[in-house]
């Protein structure tokens, strides 16, 4: 059986040596590998329409285009790509700009050493990456959403809808959720997909974020 391709990214920060450090960290470990560098965030968008690179960790603060400029161009011309965004900003409004711009994570430089690797595999895996400060800022998010009106929403979902989101938003693979619930993965993704129609949501990170707010897993 051949070896897993590693996933293939593209690393964008407008100076050089973060990119020599960060490349040093990623090409380190087995299952990644960066094909590209850019130094700002339009070279980024060239590079990544011409090596179709599977995920893309763009700088915030980059000259030309942002990081979140580039991110959701990206977003808009090569769907199936994942994003991450670093920067060395603990921003809360930074923090929820980067998941409007389609964002799969946030990812801050001081602890890239420590936090670079997991997030992109997490990125791989579609699931959402968030800092351990980030979390604060979602819980205030939450709270601040009317009660009233998640309850009027969490109505409109079934029970096996529920009984899935909460596998979803405790970061199951839909493998992993057709497995336990005896179904098939074509089934788990359709429940899925009538969710965020339901509820009108756009991806995994605001489904975990909605299954939070009406209690269904902790945060």
């Amino acid at each position: 059986m051949p070896e897993p391709q590693p996933t293939r990214i593209l690393l964008a920060d407008d100076h050089a040596l973060v990119r020599r450090g960060l490349r040093l960290i990623l090409d380190g470990e087995p299952d990644l590998t960066v094909v590209a560098e850019a130094g700002d965030g339009a070279e980024a968008i060239k590079l990544a329409r011409a090596n179709r690179p599977d995920l893309a960790i763009l700088d915030i603060a980059m000259p030309r285009l942002t990081g979140l400029q580039a991110a959701r161009e990206l977003s808009g011309q090569l769907p199936d790509l994942r994003t991450l965004i670093l920067t060395m900003y603990d921003n809360e409004q930074y923090f929820f700009e980067a998941l409007k711009a389609g964002a799969c994570g946030y990812v801050l430089k001081s602890v890239a050493d420590r936090d670079l690797v997991e997030a992109c595999r997490a990125a791989v895996r579609d699931e959402p990456f968030v800092y351990p400060g980030a979390v604060n800022a979602l819980i205030r998010n939450f709270l601040q959403t009317s009660a009233s009106s998640e309850d009027t929403r969490s109505k409109a979902l079934t029970i096996r809808e529920e009984e899935i989101l909460k596998l979803v938003a405790e970061g199951l693979t839909s493998q992993a959720i057709a497995d336990m619930l005896v179904i098939s993965v074509k089934t788990v993704e359709r429940h899925r997909a009538n969710m965020l129609q339901k509820l009108g949501l756009r991806d995994r990170l605001e489904l975990t974020r909605y299954a939070i707010r009406v209690g269904l897993i902790e945060p």
